[in-house]
């Protein structure tokens, strides 16, 4: 059985920084993040790693671990948004006890789905892979980020659905900052690589693929044990997006990946837009989604909203999932069960 937290009406959130932190000049932006979900009845509590960034880290691995492991385990705290990504989370896994943590959520993307995955693959505790602090800074949230409220708040049992959106941000233009922080001015289209309507349900699970791929053959990617232990063999649709890798490196993963049995009782596959997605030669990103197809059978996604070019849905690792696309629009719809 998945385990599912739920985020109630003036929750307190802790800040922590398993990842990177924020260096100094950027402080500013954390501050604004922390005062506006102040302002809608949070309470906010930042550990001390968020504010330092050395070498790419908060803190030594051990010391980020524990800060984490710290929030976790206090009641006080309901549910943990880190401030962003970063590089080297993967340093930490080896140090979070799981089998101590209290059940919350936490929430973010990049290299904190790898945190995500590894909760919920360890615990069957469920996880949501969505915005970050910071992206909540803005005077007001498009409806897709803004969602996230609302499926924390989901009850066990109950069902929350999402729609793709009406447009995605192409690229970032700081020098001119919106009122939402994206930019939003690009028509979102959903695509499937066979084409026509799609339909699949399942168990969500992924994250940024640059990242979790390296959790494979790790105590932290059992996805077997996961399945059986949790979900009584149901199948999975996996969602990734790709941050940085050429098609051929990206492709080497999904290989790599096959290999390992994730796809085993696989019943679809979701690619959020990339900033990435390089060709090698003529080795085009759709040739990439046109091979796994080939190889696993089952339906293959790309363009959702999930990942670096927002905005994003919510997509919760543990629920049961049921997609639907047509004409470029998309349906999620999430039961806790």
């Amino acid at each position: 059985m998945i385990t599912y937290p739920i985020l109630k009406k003036g929750a307190t959130i802790g800040v922590t920084a398993p990842s990177s932190g924020v260096p100094e000049e950027l402080h500013h932006i954390v501050e604004r993040a922390v005062s506006r979900l102040n302002a809608e009845g949070y309470e906010v509590i930042c550990s001390e790693i968020v504010w330092t960034d050395v070498k790419t880290r908060s803190a030594s691995a051990k010391k980020r671990a524990e800060d984490f492991q710290r929030m976790m385990e206090d009641e006080n705290i309901d549910l943990i948004i880190p401030p962003w990504g970063g590089e080297l989370l993967i340093e930490t896994l080896e140090h979070i006890d799981f089998e101590k943590i209290h059940p919350k959520w936490v929430m973010g993307y990049s290299d904190t789905s790898m945190l995500l995955l590894a909760i919920t693959l360890k615990t069957g505790i469920a996880t949501a892979h969505g915005t970050n602090l910071v992206d909540l800074r803005g005077e007001y949230s498009d409806k897709t980020t803004a969602m996230w409220r609302n499926v924390l708040a989901t009850q066990k049992g109950n069902s929350i659905v999402q729609y793709s959106s009406e447009k995605f941000q192409k690229e970032w233009h700081h020098e001119n900052p919106s009122p939402m922080i994206f930019h939003l001015t690009e028509e979102t289209s959903w695509k499937s690589v066979a084409g026509g309507s799609v339909t699949m349900s399942g168990r969500l699970l992924g994250g940024c693929i640059d990242i979790v791929r390296h959790m494979i053959g790790t105590p932290f990617g059992d996805v077997k044990t996961f399945r059986s232990s949790f979900t009584d063999g149901e199948p999975i649709i996996w969602y990734f997006e790709n941050c940085n890798m050429k098609t051929t490196d990206l492709r080497r993963t999904l290989v790599q990946m096959k290999l390992a049995g994730w796809f085993d009782g696989c019943a679809g596959i979701m690619f959020g837009r990339s900033p990435a997605n390089t060709p090698v030669d003529d080795y085009l990103i759709e040739d990439v989604y046109q091979d796994l197809y080939g190889d696993i059978k089952v339906p293959v996604l790309y363009d959702i909203d999930c990942g670096h070019i927002p905005p994003q849905i919510t997509l919760i690792n543990g629920s049961f999932a049921e997609v639907e696309v047509e004409d470029g629009k998309g349906i999620v719809k999430q039961t806790f069960i």
